[in-house]
Protein backbone atom coordinates (compact mmCIF):
# COMPACT_ATOMS: atom_id res chain seq x y z
CA UNK A 1 0.00 0.00 0.00
CA UNK A 2 1.15 3.64 -0.80
CA UNK A 3 -0.48 7.22 -0.45
CA UNK A 4 -2.05 8.22 -3.33
CA UNK A 5 -0.53 11.14 -3.97
CA UNK A 6 3.16 10.79 -3.22
CA UNK A 7 3.64 7.14 -3.21
CA UNK A 8 4.76 7.61 0.81
CA UNK A 9 3.40 4.85 3.63
CA UNK A 10 -0.33 5.70 4.39
CA UNK A 11 -2.21 6.63 7.49
CA UNK A 12 -5.25 5.74 6.62
CA UNK A 13 -7.94 4.45 3.92
CA UNK A 14 -10.73 6.80 3.27
CA UNK A 15 -13.34 4.01 3.37
CA UNK A 16 -15.86 5.72 0.73
CA UNK A 17 -13.20 5.63 -1.81
CA UNK A 18 -10.42 3.52 -0.58
CA UNK A 19 -8.20 5.59 -1.26
CA UNK A 20 -4.62 5.67 0.85
CA UNK A 21 -3.40 8.72 2.56
CA UNK A 22 -0.09 9.78 3.90
CA UNK A 23 0.08 11.96 6.80
CA UNK A 24 1.03 14.80 4.63
CA UNK A 25 -2.00 14.75 2.63
CA UNK A 26 -4.19 13.31 4.88
CA UNK A 27 -3.84 16.47 6.98
CA UNK A 28 -4.14 18.88 3.72
CA UNK A 29 -7.35 16.61 2.72
CA UNK A 30 -9.20 17.06 6.13
CA UNK A 31 -8.22 20.40 5.74
CA UNK A 32 -9.24 21.56 2.81
CA UNK A 33 -13.01 19.38 3.50
CA UNK A 34 -13.66 21.80 6.11
CA UNK A 35 -12.76 24.42 4.92
CA UNK A 36 -15.04 23.44 2.07
CA UNK A 37 -17.87 22.88 3.83
CA UNK A 38 -17.87 26.43 5.88
CA UNK A 39 -17.98 28.45 2.26
CA UNK A 40 -20.40 25.56 0.57
CA UNK A 41 -23.11 25.95 2.90
CA UNK A 42 -22.22 28.96 4.52
CA UNK A 43 -21.81 28.64 7.75
CA UNK A 44 -19.50 31.77 8.57
CA UNK A 45 -20.36 35.33 7.87
CA UNK A 46 -17.98 38.78 8.16
CA UNK A 47 -18.85 39.99 11.50
CA UNK A 48 -19.83 37.00 12.63
CA UNK A 49 -19.12 36.12 16.68
CA UNK A 50 -18.96 32.46 16.20
CA UNK A 51 -19.01 30.11 19.71
CA UNK A 52 -17.68 26.69 19.53
CA UNK A 53 -19.17 24.32 21.93
CA UNK A 54 -16.03 22.31 23.02
CA UNK A 55 -15.96 19.28 25.87
CA UNK A 56 -12.12 18.65 25.77
CA UNK A 57 -12.52 15.51 23.33
CA UNK A 58 -10.86 15.02 20.07
CA UNK A 59 -14.15 16.56 17.76
CA UNK A 60 -14.28 19.48 19.75
CA UNK A 61 -10.51 20.28 19.67
CA UNK A 62 -10.06 19.41 16.44
CA UNK A 63 -13.01 21.97 15.57
CA UNK A 64 -11.92 24.67 17.74
CA UNK A 65 -7.94 24.44 16.31
CA UNK A 66 -9.36 24.65 12.77
CA UNK A 67 -11.79 27.44 13.33
CA UNK A 68 -8.60 29.12 14.58
CA UNK A 69 -6.82 28.41 11.80
CA UNK A 70 -10.06 28.84 9.20
CA UNK A 71 -10.42 32.51 10.96
CA UNK A 72 -6.62 33.73 12.16
CA UNK A 73 -6.65 36.16 8.88
CA UNK A 74 -10.28 37.03 9.03
CA UNK A 75 -10.30 39.57 12.08
CA UNK A 76 -13.56 40.70 11.89
CA UNK A 77 -14.95 37.10 12.75
CA UNK A 78 -14.98 36.31 16.42
CA UNK A 79 -14.51 33.53 18.00
CA UNK A 80 -15.43 32.27 21.43
CA UNK A 81 -15.25 28.62 22.92
CA UNK A 82 -17.94 27.64 25.41
CA UNK A 83 -17.83 24.70 27.58
CA UNK A 84 -20.92 22.95 29.51
CA UNK A 85 -19.68 21.18 32.73
CA UNK A 86 -22.35 18.77 33.36
CA UNK A 87 -20.47 17.48 36.97
CA UNK A 88 -19.24 13.93 35.45
CA UNK A 89 -16.53 13.05 38.14
CA UNK A 90 -13.18 11.05 36.18
CA UNK A 91 -14.89 12.49 32.94
CA UNK A 92 -15.75 15.79 32.34
CA UNK A 93 -13.05 17.20 35.12
CA UNK A 94 -10.68 15.41 32.75
CA UNK A 95 -11.36 16.60 29.46
CA UNK A 96 -11.71 20.46 30.67
CA UNK A 97 -8.01 20.57 31.51
CA UNK A 98 -7.50 19.32 28.02
CA UNK A 99 -10.03 22.79 26.86
CA UNK A 100 -8.55 24.98 29.21
CA UNK A 101 -4.77 23.89 27.42
CA UNK A 102 -5.50 24.32 23.82
CA UNK A 103 -7.83 27.66 24.21
CA UNK A 104 -4.66 29.33 26.10
CA UNK A 105 -2.45 27.81 22.82
CA UNK A 106 -4.62 29.36 20.60
CA UNK A 107 -5.32 32.34 22.33
CA UNK A 108 -9.51 32.07 22.34
CA UNK A 109 -11.71 33.09 25.31
CA UNK A 110 -13.34 30.06 27.27
CA UNK A 111 -16.66 30.26 28.94
CA UNK A 112 -17.53 27.91 31.22
CA UNK A 113 -21.12 27.20 32.46
CA UNK A 114 -22.16 24.28 34.50
CA UNK A 115 -25.05 22.24 35.89
CA UNK A 116 -24.49 22.95 39.38
CA UNK A 117 -24.45 26.58 38.92
CA UNK A 118 -27.05 26.62 36.30
CA UNK A 119 -29.38 23.86 36.94
CA UNK A 120 -28.53 23.44 41.07
CA UNK A 121 -26.99 19.63 40.87
CA UNK A 122 -24.19 17.77 39.25
CA UNK A 123 -25.19 14.99 36.60
CA UNK A 124 -23.98 12.51 38.62
CA UNK A 125 -25.68 13.92 41.85
CA UNK A 126 -29.25 14.00 39.55
CA UNK A 127 -28.66 10.86 38.70
CA UNK A 128 -28.54 9.71 42.35
CA UNK A 129 -32.15 11.06 42.60
CA UNK A 130 -33.79 9.05 38.98
CA UNK A 131 -33.88 6.29 36.99
CA UNK A 132 -34.68 7.88 33.83
CA UNK A 133 -31.70 7.89 31.19
CA UNK A 134 -28.78 10.23 31.91
CA UNK A 135 -28.52 11.13 27.94
CA UNK A 136 -31.95 11.65 28.16
CA UNK A 137 -31.80 14.11 31.19
CA UNK A 138 -28.11 15.33 29.95
CA UNK A 139 -28.89 16.28 26.38
CA UNK A 140 -32.48 18.70 27.32
CA UNK A 141 -29.92 20.36 30.03
CA UNK A 142 -26.90 20.52 27.33
CA UNK A 143 -29.15 21.93 24.65
CA UNK A 144 -30.87 24.34 27.45
CA UNK A 145 -27.19 26.08 28.61
CA UNK A 146 -25.76 26.34 25.17
CA UNK A 147 -28.21 28.42 23.40
CA UNK A 148 -28.91 30.08 26.96
CA UNK A 149 -24.63 30.65 27.14
CA UNK A 150 -24.58 31.57 23.70
CA UNK A 151 -27.01 34.18 23.41
CA UNK A 152 -26.05 35.80 26.51
CA UNK A 153 -22.89 35.93 25.10
CA UNK A 154 -24.14 37.47 22.02
CA UNK A 155 -23.13 34.73 19.66
CA UNK A 156 -24.26 34.63 15.97
CA UNK A 157 -23.74 30.92 15.61
CA UNK A 158 -22.65 28.08 17.36
CA UNK A 159 -20.17 25.70 15.84
CA UNK A 160 -20.50 22.33 17.20
CA UNK A 161 -18.14 18.73 16.67
CA UNK A 162 -20.49 16.62 14.86
CA UNK A 163 -19.39 14.55 12.62
CA UNK A 164 -20.83 12.17 9.65
CA UNK A 165 -21.49 9.71 11.94
CA UNK A 166 -22.70 11.86 14.45
CA UNK A 167 -25.29 12.89 11.56
CA UNK A 168 -26.09 9.74 9.89
CA UNK A 169 -26.97 8.34 13.83
CA UNK A 170 -29.75 11.16 13.85
CA UNK A 171 -30.83 10.47 10.93
CA UNK A 172 -31.33 6.68 12.00
CA UNK A 173 -32.65 7.23 15.64
CA UNK A 174 -35.07 9.69 14.06
CA UNK A 175 -36.25 7.09 11.42
CA UNK A 176 -36.63 4.15 14.07
CA UNK A 177 -38.47 6.34 16.50
CA UNK A 178 -41.02 7.66 13.79
CA UNK A 179 -39.67 10.96 14.31
CA UNK A 180 -38.81 12.37 10.38
CA UNK A 181 -39.44 15.83 10.81
CA UNK A 182 -37.23 16.35 13.37
CA UNK A 183 -34.67 15.69 11.01
CA UNK A 184 -36.04 18.57 9.18
CA UNK A 185 -33.46 20.30 11.59
CA UNK A 186 -30.61 18.40 10.55
CA UNK A 187 -27.79 19.20 8.02
CA UNK A 188 -24.31 21.23 8.28
CA UNK A 189 -26.74 24.31 9.56
CA UNK A 190 -29.32 23.15 11.79
CA UNK A 191 -33.03 24.75 12.43
CA UNK A 192 -36.12 25.13 9.88
CA UNK A 193 -37.19 28.89 11.65
CA UNK A 194 -34.80 31.82 12.47
CA UNK A 195 -35.38 32.96 15.82
CA UNK A 196 -33.05 35.58 17.65
CA UNK A 197 -34.38 33.36 20.57
CA UNK A 198 -32.10 29.95 19.20
CA UNK A 199 -28.98 30.54 18.23
CA UNK A 200 -28.46 28.38 14.99
CA UNK A 201 -25.83 25.78 15.25
CA UNK A 202 -22.66 24.87 12.56
CA UNK A 203 -21.38 21.63 11.37
CA UNK A 204 -17.82 22.06 10.13
CA UNK A 205 -16.69 18.35 10.68
CA UNK A 206 -20.35 17.38 8.85
CA UNK A 207 -19.10 15.64 6.24
CA UNK A 208 -15.92 13.76 7.78
CA UNK A 209 -16.11 10.68 9.63
CA UNK A 210 -15.21 9.47 13.16
CA UNK A 211 -12.18 7.59 11.71
CA UNK A 212 -10.72 10.54 10.16
CA UNK A 213 -11.23 12.56 13.03
CA UNK A 214 -9.65 10.77 15.77
CA UNK A 215 -6.77 10.50 13.01
CA UNK A 216 -6.72 13.95 12.21
CA UNK A 217 -6.53 14.77 16.31
CA UNK A 218 -4.03 12.01 17.04
CA UNK A 219 -1.60 13.00 14.16
CA UNK A 220 -2.36 17.27 15.10
CA UNK A 221 -1.15 16.42 18.68
CA UNK A 222 -4.53 17.70 19.86
CA UNK A 223 -5.25 14.77 22.23
CA UNK A 224 -3.68 11.42 22.92
CA UNK A 225 -6.85 10.19 25.33
CA UNK A 226 -9.58 9.30 23.25
CA UNK A 227 -12.43 9.37 26.67
CA UNK A 228 -15.68 8.50 26.24
CA UNK A 229 -18.81 9.47 28.52
CA UNK A 230 -19.40 6.68 30.76
CA UNK A 231 -23.32 6.63 30.63
CA UNK A 232 -22.64 6.68 26.72
CA UNK A 233 -22.95 2.66 26.12
CA UNK A 234 -26.10 2.43 27.76
CA UNK A 235 -28.06 5.19 25.25
CA UNK A 236 -30.24 4.52 22.54
CA UNK A 237 -27.88 6.12 20.49
CA UNK A 238 -25.06 3.88 21.46
CA UNK A 239 -26.84 0.79 20.23
CA UNK A 240 -27.30 2.44 16.66
CA UNK A 241 -23.84 3.61 16.69
CA UNK A 242 -23.05 0.09 16.78
CA UNK A 243 -25.48 -1.60 14.14
CA UNK A 244 -24.16 1.17 11.93
CA UNK A 245 -20.71 0.77 12.34
CA UNK A 246 -21.60 -3.23 11.73
CA UNK A 247 -23.12 -2.09 8.84
CA UNK A 248 -20.56 -0.16 7.29
CA UNK A 249 -17.61 -3.10 8.17
CA UNK A 250 -19.59 -5.51 5.93
CA UNK A 251 -20.72 -2.98 3.11
CA UNK A 252 -18.27 0.22 3.35
CA UNK A 253 -19.54 3.56 2.16
CA UNK A 254 -22.83 2.93 3.97
CA UNK A 255 -22.56 5.75 6.10
CA UNK A 256 -21.85 8.46 3.28
CA UNK A 257 -24.99 6.77 1.26
CA UNK A 258 -27.08 7.49 3.97
CA UNK A 259 -26.18 10.60 4.18
CA UNK A 260 -26.12 11.53 0.65
CA UNK A 261 -29.88 10.05 0.40
CA UNK A 262 -30.62 12.68 3.40
CA UNK A 263 -29.45 15.34 1.79
CA UNK A 264 -31.29 15.03 -1.69
CA UNK A 265 -34.59 15.13 1.00
CA UNK A 266 -33.35 17.55 3.07
CA UNK A 267 -35.00 20.31 1.00
CA UNK A 268 -37.87 19.13 0.69
CA UNK A 269 -38.06 18.23 4.82
CA UNK A 270 -37.26 21.52 5.54
CA UNK A 271 -40.07 23.04 2.92
CA UNK A 272 -42.92 20.94 4.38
CA UNK A 273 -41.98 20.81 7.83
CA UNK A 274 -44.97 23.13 9.84
CA UNK A 275 -43.30 24.87 12.65
CA UNK A 276 -45.53 25.67 15.67
CA UNK A 277 -45.76 28.58 17.25
CA UNK A 278 -42.45 29.26 19.46
CA UNK A 279 -43.72 30.78 23.09
CA UNK A 280 -41.57 31.03 26.12
CA UNK A 281 -41.51 28.87 28.99
CA UNK A 282 -43.38 30.14 32.16
CA UNK A 283 -41.08 29.07 34.06
CA UNK A 284 -37.57 29.76 33.10
CA UNK A 285 -38.32 32.19 29.78
CA UNK A 286 -36.36 30.21 27.56
CA UNK A 287 -38.18 29.34 23.89
CA UNK A 288 -40.37 26.68 23.71
CA UNK A 289 -43.67 24.64 22.04
CA UNK A 290 -45.37 24.15 25.23
CA UNK A 291 -45.90 26.14 28.06
CA UNK A 292 -42.72 24.69 29.81
CA UNK A 293 -39.76 23.64 28.26
CA UNK A 294 -38.53 20.38 28.76
CA UNK A 295 -35.70 21.62 31.03
CA UNK A 296 -38.09 22.98 33.54
CA UNK A 297 -40.63 19.97 33.15
CA UNK A 298 -37.27 17.50 34.26
CA UNK A 299 -36.33 19.86 36.84
CA UNK A 300 -40.11 19.72 38.55
CA UNK A 301 -40.31 15.82 38.23
CA UNK A 302 -37.04 15.14 39.37
CA UNK A 303 -35.35 17.73 41.58
CA UNK A 304 -38.08 19.37 43.34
Amino acid sequence: MACKSCKEKPVIRLSNSNVDLCKKHFLEYFQKKVFKTIRQYNLINEGDHIGVAVSGGKDSLTLLYLMSLFLEKRRKIKLTAILVDEGIEGYRDLTIKDAKKWCKELNIPLKIFSYKKEIGKKLDDILKETKEKSCSICGVFRRYLLNKSARELKIDKLATGHNLDDEVQSIVMNQLKNQIKISARLGPITGVKEDKRFVRRIKPLYFLTEKEVMTYAYLKGLTSKFNECPHSNDSFRGYVMDWINHLEEKFPGSKHAILNSFLEIMPLLKKDFEVGEIKECKECGEPCSGDICQKCNIVKRILK
